[in-house]
């Protein structure tokens, strides 16, 4: 709770900042790397995803910036594992509303060209999301899918945690590299410790 009150008192603390700065819209979308951690996984594979949404950009200072937005992203993760002739494959594709609020410091490179180091907290709601596990004893196999949030399902819908990140700008034209770390247990169970990880790649355009 210490660090959720934390969060939201510096985005709140961010917007304030930024009520009277320029602003800039775009667009930006891209790949997703992710996996969960915690204290009983060393699982290192990936789960394969996508991110989209709504980028804002707000000068305040001199190659000083706050970036936020409100996106569209997958998280998640995929294991195997397999005893003689029995094998398991399980994909947990939780997808969520993602609002990141970053400083970002902007070096300039040449004219219309900048590198910006950013970080910041995020915060992100599930809004939906499946897993789905698979397996197969010598030929015989199947498949079942379950809801990830809700009633049914076995994670918390509120995730925040931690960002950051190098990214260019050329012109209106963005590129952006950066990793996200949960802080949030998101397992809906006390005895498990569950959290969201997860490296991206993103390309955008602002207007």
């Amino acid at each position: 709770m210490k660090k959720m009150r934390f969060m939201l008192v510096v985005a709140m603390l961010a917007m304030v900042t930024v009520a009277s700065a320029q602003m800039n819209l775009g667009v930006k979308g891209g790949v997703n790397m992710s996996n969960f951690y915690g204290d009983e996984l060393n699982d290192n594979n990936v789960k394969i995803g996508f991110h989209i949404g709504l980028a804002a950009d707000y000068d305040f200072a001199y190659n000083s910036a706050i970036q936020t937005g409100l996106f569209f992203t997958t998280k998640g993760a995929k294991y195997s594992s397999s005893v003689g002739e029995a094998s398991a494959d399980v994909t947990v594709n939780p997808m969520y509303l993602q609002l990141p609020v970053h400083y970002a410091y902007k070096i300039d490179v040449s004219p219309g060209t900048r590198v910006v180091l950013h970080a910041g907290p995020y915060a992100a709601y599930g809004v939906g999301g499946k897993s789905k596990l698979s397996g197969s004893v010598g030929d015989v196999g199947g498949e079942t899918e379950s809801e990830v949030f809700g009633d049914d399902g076995f994670l918390k819908r509120f995730d925040a945690g931690l960002g950051l990140g190098v990214g260019f700008e050329f012109g209106p034209l963005l590129l952006d590299l950066g990793w996200d770390m949960g802080l949030v247990n998101i397992a809906d169970s006390d005895n498990s410790d569950l959290k969201n990880q997860n490296a991206y790649l993103s390309v955008g355009y602002r207007f």
